[in-house]
């Protein structure tokens, strides 16, 4: 086949069939659509000498591409060859439809003058992959028109599994909610599993989108004995501890002594020393997280069992005397490791006394 491209050739230029106008160091080429352009000669492959005086001539062809293919399976030929087999005859036209087949890569592969024959096995499977591909997209343009009337297809879970990604923060990106015209933000996704309704109100994405631990922390975490450190014995005090009703973390309570105003803490720091595991353990979490299935708590079981306050009859903490004068400003503040004897209410059995 003719490498030189010359004046009236048919040349390929990346994917698109061109005519060679005028010919030189550069060539000028004429493209699909009336376009011009100026490229090197290694810009393009010559698919046919020519002469070709329009792009129009370019006709669709039917040929016998399918018998050609029979006789050169598993064989090499190349363009001029497969034309006159499909076509009886190698013209401009004739080329440009062979290589488009060529181009399609179905029953053929390789370069104009190197063209590849594909086998009979190798052509069954493309064409079982081409198939799969077909029903997948017309699959996925059932769901996505489906999704935009707020219905489900019975392959919506497979689909959606994407947008519950970007909802619990596993991704950034969601086709899904891309061919929706959404933003693909969390919210956005979290708000389209609830509006068709594959998730019900219950779900909470924020825990695992935020990266924070739903599992309680280790029941086998040792804690020490009590330190035997002075305490002020303030149990003759009425100390009340008021928490929602369930709470079973009580950490603080209040007494009053006269004009002194007492704040008790659970004193955490005796049982859990700094940089202990059970320490690491809390400040990895921070705090108790309280969700509306339930509280995960920030200590280990048996540290709440000997420090909540109120769960035992005594109750080790840290106390806080606050003393405000007339105008109610701050006056006096004393803090002191305490024993303190409490007394839990709920909200409601304390708007009950009052």
């Amino acid at each position: 086949m003719e490498v030189t491209p010359h004046k009236d050739s048919l040349v390929l230029y990346k994917t698109r069939p061109a005519r060679v106008k005028q010919a030189g160091k550069k060539l000028e080429i004429e493209l699909p659509g009336g376009e011009s352009a100026s490229v090197r000669p290694k810009d393009v492959v010559v698919l046919h000498p020519g002469p070709l005086n329009s792009l129009g001539e370019l006709n669709s062809l039917e040929g016998e591409i399918g018998a050609a293919w029979e006789l050169l399976a598993g064989g090499v030929t190349d363009l001029a060859e497969l034309a006159e087999l499909a076509h009886g005859a190698y013209t401009p036209a004739t080329a440009w439809s062979a290589w488009s087949w060529v181009a399609d890569g179905l029953y053929f592969q390789g370069t104009p003058d190197r063209i590849l024959a594909r086998t009979a096995e190798e052509v069954a499977v493309e064409q079982a992959l081409r198939q799969a591909r077909a029903a997948e997209e017309r699959a996925w343009a059932e769901f996505v028109a489906g999704l935009a009337r707020s219905h489900l297809a019975p392959d919506a879970p497979r689909f959606l599994r994407e947008v519950e990604d970007l909802a619990l923060g596993r991704t950034e990106r969601s086709r899904v909610l891309r061919d929706l015209g959404r933003a693909e933000t969390p919210e956005s996704a979290h708000a389209l599993l609830l509006k068709v309704g594959y998730w019900d109100p219950s779900v909470n994405p924020h825990p695992q989108r935020l990266a924070v631990s739903l599992s309680p922390p280790p029941a086998d975490v040792v804690l020490p004995e009590l330190p035997p450190e002075p305490r002020v014995d303030l149990s003759h005090l009425v100390a009340l501890a008021i928490d929602d009703e369930g709470n079973e973390e009580p950490d603080d309570a209040l007494s009053l002594e006269g004009d002194r105003l007492w704040v008790h803490i659970a004193d955490v720091s005796a049982l859990v020393p700094p940089d202990s595991p059970a320490d690491l353990e809390a400040r990895a979490r921070g705090s108790t997280l309280y969700l509306p299935g339930g509280p995960v708590p920030m200590l280990p079981p048996a540290a709440v069992a000997r420090l909540g306050l109120g769960l035992e009859e005594m109750s080790p903490a840290l106390s806080f005397g606050l003393e405000l004068d007339e105008a109610g400003a701050l006056h006096t503040v004393e803090v002191v490791p305490s024993w303190v004897r409490v007394t839990r209410l709920t909200y409601e059995e304390a708007a009950t006394r009052l």
